[in-house]
């Protein structure tokens, strides 16, 4: 892990800061990015650490911690500086380019930091020690960079004024000037209105693109934890893999059968033994051995593989064999399948707290109920294009010469739903930067497809940018030498900028022209509701209508 971190490190840090002189287009503006991203992983991994002082965490953490620090920081940065650049061309340096920063980019960063730390939270419901661990990483990561976003980086952009554009090109220089003040032309803007020309065609295609690369999805298969995550150097691997191929199957991983029984009982234990014999799938049972303490061990050995079906079906079959004693069945089969038990049994507790959480912050933000549940809705399609892709490249094994893995067959059981999380989360992230510009621009008084076309190109080049940007801070995961870590950094850098491109760009437009005012619809109650509790900027923003 030390090494994976290590080299992680190494590969994104210096093509973060080359991409964002790219995007930011300025030494000076491209360093504040880093700056937040280093107060935030120092902050997240403080935060672990006063926690590890109660209960065990997960190294894996780290990783996590690493990444969504360095691209929430980026995230954070760019559409703060780059509203403050607007600010700037508006109002000059001083203390009102930084209030208006504040007062909208600012309640941007606000909801998405709170947005994708309630999705992570969601984690928290599981009891393996792995995906909690994942879920306070991702907490501590995207509080601590919302703060530091907030705090930090206005302070710095205080003292820095107008030099934040030091140290830049004049070229780049113009084009960030023209960038900060151009609202109705550039190439969002024309192909937003493009789009929307076209909107139902465009929508059906760009969702019916995103089911198709889902598909995959449905032949997913699941697996555990063994040696095979790991590399063909590592001495583990190699143990493991002379075990499989120079003995028999299972035979390194019986199934382990408790007995609580008296140490007087042994012709009944040994009865219980000679039925599991008889069981199909057996291939030896041990003699039964007293463990002391009204304790016996039973080994019985599959004669398939741990996690093949025939010995899933034998610990079934084990734990349903009569006994006047109480019979408890381990080992690597049954641990697999009590996992398995226990994550399909959180799961619908977790995607309730998560839809939920979202939906209550979106309203919040836009005091509508039909663009939360538009967002679920176009989060889900990111969601299962990731998945889909991710069977086909790790579970069917393409591109494993090109990443450097051997695949196992199927996907580790906890990593859809780590990055289930973690992708709703990135893919509200960017609805959040987009459906404040849009309903800054309706409520300053643009009519909706020109309050869109402009929400658009004030987004699209930051999200994009932010998308690249948080794509190689993850994606430098798939150079880790564990595979299941691989499949983390992938899988995110891919929903990334699916979400960036194929939703935000064509999908988001197509279906808010269609839907019109209804976007902006909520039942009477809840628009009182949001006049009174919910988040807005300064000003008389429009009335949420009653009927479209």
């Amino acid at each position: 892990m030390g090494e994976d971190l290590a080299r992680a490190e190494l590969l994104a840090f210096p093509i973060l800061f080359l991409f964002s002189l790219l995007f930011f287009r300025g030494v000076v503006a491209a360093l504040l990015p880093l700056l937040v991203g280093v107060i935030a992983i120092v902050g997240a991994f403080l935060g672990l650490r006063v926690v590890n002082e109660a209960t065990p965490l997960s190294v894996f953490a780290l990783n996590l911690a690493t990444g969504a620090g360095l691209g929430l920081a980026i995230d954070y940065s760019l559409f703060i500086v780059s509203r403050y650049r607007e600010e700037l061309a508006r109002v000059g340096p001083g203390f009102e380019a930084i209030r208006r920063t504040l007062s909208t980019a600012g309640r941007t960063v606000f909801y998405s930091s709170l947005t994708v730390a309630i999705a992570l939270a969601a984690l928290l419901v599981f009891p393996q020690p792995f995906l909690y661990s994942m879920g306070l990483a991702g907490i501590f990561v995207a509080l601590f960079a919302g703060a530091t976003a907030l705090v930090v980086l206005p302070a710095v952009l205080a003292l820095l004024g107008s030099r934040v554009n030091a140290l830049a090109p004049r070229r780049w220089r113009r084009a960030a000037e023209q960038t900060a003040s151009a609202t109705h032309e550039g190439f969002w803007y024309r192909l937003s209105h493009t789009v929307m020309r076209r909107a139902a065609p465009v929508a059906v295609a760009a969702a019916v693109l995103l089911v198709a690369a889902g598909v995959p999805f449905l032949g997913v298969s699941f697996t555990g934890v063994d040696a095979s995550v790991l590399p063909n150097s590592a001495s583990a691997r190699q143990v493991d893999d002379a075990l499989t191929s120079e003995f028999a199957p299972d035979r390194g991983s019986p199934v382990y059968v408790a007995v609580e029984a008296p140490a007087s009982a042994g012709d009944e234990v040994a009865a219980f033994a000679e039925r599991a014999r008889g069981l199909p799938a057996v291939a030896d049972v041990g003699e039964p051995a007293p463990l002391g303490d009204g304790l016996w061990r039973l080994d019985v050995i599959s004669s398939a593989e741990p996690l093949a079906q025939e010995s899933k079906t034998l610990v079934g079959d084990l734990r349903e064999l009569e006994t006047p004693y109480e019979v408890s069945v381990g080992g690597e089969t049954a641990g697999f399948l009590d996992l398995q038990s226990s994550l399909g049994s959180r799961l619908p507790m977790a995607l309730g707290l998560l839809a939920a959480g979202t939906f209550v912050l979106l309203f919040l933000m836009t005091g509508s109920v039909v663009l939360p549940a538009k967002a679920l809705l176009m989060n889900l399609l990111t969601v299962s294009a990731a998945f889909g892709i991710s069977v086909v490249i790790f579970q069917d094994g393409n591109l494993q010469g090109l990443l450097d893995f051997t695949s196992q067959g199927a996907l580790e059981s906890t990593q859809p739903i780590l990055i289930f999380a973690l992708v709703f989360a990135l893919s509200t992230d960017y609805a959040v930067f987009l459906l404040t510009r849009i309903k800054e621009a309706r409520d300053s008084g643009l009519p909706d497809r020109e309050a869109i076309a402009t929400g658009l190109e004030r987004t699209g080049r930051i999200v994009t940018a932010a998308a690249v940007l948080f794509a190689i801070a993850v994606g430098a995961f798939s150079t880790s030498e564990i595979v299941f870590i691989k499949l983390l950094g992938v899988a995110t850098a891919v929903a990334v900028l699916i979400d960036a491109s194929i939703v935000r760009a064509f999908l988001v437009p197509s279906l808010m022209r269609l839907l019109g005012e209804w976007n902006w619809w909520a039942p009477g109650p809840l628009r009182r509701l949001h006049r009174r509790i919910g988040l807005a900027e300064g000003g008389t923003a429009r009335p949420v209508p009653s009927e479209p």
